[in-house]
């Protein structure tokens, strides 16, 4: 199970608050007057005593309760289990169990615009056949619902943007910058955690650029401001009260779901970029069509390169922007429109964030030297689901045992049993446990198109390629697995 979850809470039972008094008949008396000094205390209580105080009550009123329902159906076949529980129904209640069931989740949001539009997180809201938004005690002290629908959202960013529609103007919460957070800087969560409206933490910016593996543009934002389930799709924000971070995931470390210090925000600035694709209902973004990997140091060595900087191209998308500008398989990108890639996870971020038919330049180092390509990109198409299949076939073929792997040709008729364009290259058919090809990644049934950047037409060929190589020296091979193309470094051994 990994240990990030996002900060969505499930529908909560359970959950008791058991409140203790010294005497319970003294509830039920009159409230004596308050004395002078009480009533001045409340007076001075009524000012922020501090910023964040200052921050709270400003900005608490503009954040939402989310709550969600889904209806999901029993399967039509069902187990083991679902006969006990329909028995359980049957003999308990006296009647059948439902058909479907309700699922229910809560999350956070908040206010963009006064007509009644609220950002979250599209995990709050997605597959939720009802949505409801709420301002806890922060409109005007009134816990009044209302119906939302979803306007559009973006999974790729897990940002989405719904609707309501008001009685009157809602208080609006500003967007600030989020590329000019700094780590260190004391930041403010307010959600809805655990069903806890309005609540208020403060934290600082523990770093910034953080990956966890949520998708192609992870850039988040990392704080110790304690977030908890039910929090997803808040606000996070700086000391001017402006909103730099959507509240999105925790870290848990592999222990229960609660707060541990370690919390997630996506960049506001991310949100900014998409909101009017939002409020169209279809986020449009740029592409290149382009596979990339990060750069190895052993790829550098093989690949001769003088930086491990960059985004290294294992695969160009056939009738793509990329292939119609020039670039090649093996290309390293080094910049893009002036600013530096440092990682393959820079490119994403940098392509996503420009419009489709925005011309771009690229840097590009293409066997050592360095070069200019300039093309508009295109649209990026739907998602494609795209499966690997890693069985190995029964047929043997010839063994190159210095590597750990068996190969054989690219016939017409095996071309067309793994779906490939041609009869190129030589297919992998066994690899060894533990052996340098295993080492490297490589799999039964991948297709080895080249090595050392020379197209390979027979085994013969490869086998004197692997020949003539020194032991310790790294092979750049590219590799075609399933659908697209990639570089695996497989390092020579010594010779027994």
């Amino acid at each position: 199970m990994s240990s990030f979850i996002s900060s969505t809470r499930a529908a909560l039972t359970g959950l008791a608050l058991v409140l203790i008094g010294a005497g319970g008949h003294h509830l039920l008396s009159q409230p004596e007057p308050l004395s002078p000094v009480t009533a001045q205390a409340q007076q001075d209580e009524a000012a922020p005593t501090n910023i964040f105080a200052k921050i709270a009550r400003e900005q608490t009123p503009a954040v939402v309760n989310i709550s969600t329902t889904q209806k999901a159906k029993r399967p039509l076949h069902p187990t083991r289990d679902d006969e006990r529980l329909r028995q359980f129904y049957e003999r308990f209640y006296g009647q059948e169990m439902p058909g479907e069931q309700e699922r229910q989740s809560l999350g956070s949001g908040f206010v963009v615009e006064k007509d009644g539009f609220i950002l979250t997180n599209y995990h709050v809201v997605k597959q939720a056949d009802e949505i409801v938004v709420s301002f806890g005690n922060g409109l005007g002290g009134k816990n009044k619902e209302y119906p939302a629908t979803l306007v559009g959202a973006d999974p790729k960013t897990d940002i989405a943007l719904i609707k309501i529609k008001p009685e009157r103007d809602l208080p609006v919460m500003k967007l600030g910058d989020s590329a000019g957070l700094q780590v260190g800087e004391w930041v403010i969560a307010i959600g809805n955690p655990f069903g806890f409206s309005g609540s208020v933490t403060v934290g600082v910016v523990s770093a910034k650029g953080r990956e966890i593996g949520a998708g192609p543009y992870d850039d988040f934002i990392q704080t110790d401001a304690s977030i908890n389930p039910g929090n997803s799709g808040g606000p996070l924000l700086n000391v001017k009260g402006e909103v730099v971070g959507i509240n999105t995931a925790i870290f848990t470390g592999g222990m229960a779901g609660g707060n541990i210090g370690i919390g997630f925000a996506t960049p506001i600035n991310v949100a900014k970029t998409i909101l009017a694709d939002l409020k169209g209902g279809k986020v449009s973004r740029g592409w290149l069509g382009v596979m990339i990997q990060q750069i190895t140091p052993e790829m550098k060595e093989a690949f001769g390169l003088q930086s491990d900087k960059g985004a290294l191209v294992g695969d160009v998308v056939d009738d793509s922007p990329a292939l119609k500008g020039g670039i090649r398989a093996g290309d390293v990108i080094v910049s893009f429109d002036g600013e530096p890639v440092g990682s393959s996870s820079d490119l994403p971020r940098m392509v996503g964030a420009r419009k489709p038919g925005t011309k771009i330049k690229l840097g590009v180092v293409r066997e050592g030297k360095e070069i200019a390509l300039s093309f508009a990109l295109g649209e990026m198409p739907a998602e494609s689901a795209e499966g690997d299949d890693a069985d190995a076939p029964s047929e043997e073929g010839s063994g190159i045992d210095r590597l750990g792997l068996a190969v054989e040709p690219v016939t017409k008729e095996l071309a067309r049993q793994l779906d490939l364009p041609a009869p190129d290259g030589i297919v992998i058919t066994g690899v060894a446990q533990g052996g340098p090809a295993a080492q490297a990644g490589l799999r039964p049934r991948d297709v080895i198109l080249e090595a050392k950047r020379t197209r390979l037409k027979s085994v013969a060929q490869f086998e004197k390629l692997v020949n003539d190589a020194k032991p310790g020296e790294n092979l750049a091979l590219l590799v075609r697995r399933g659908k697209a193309t990639q570089f695996f470094v497989l390092t020579v051994p010594e010779e027994e």
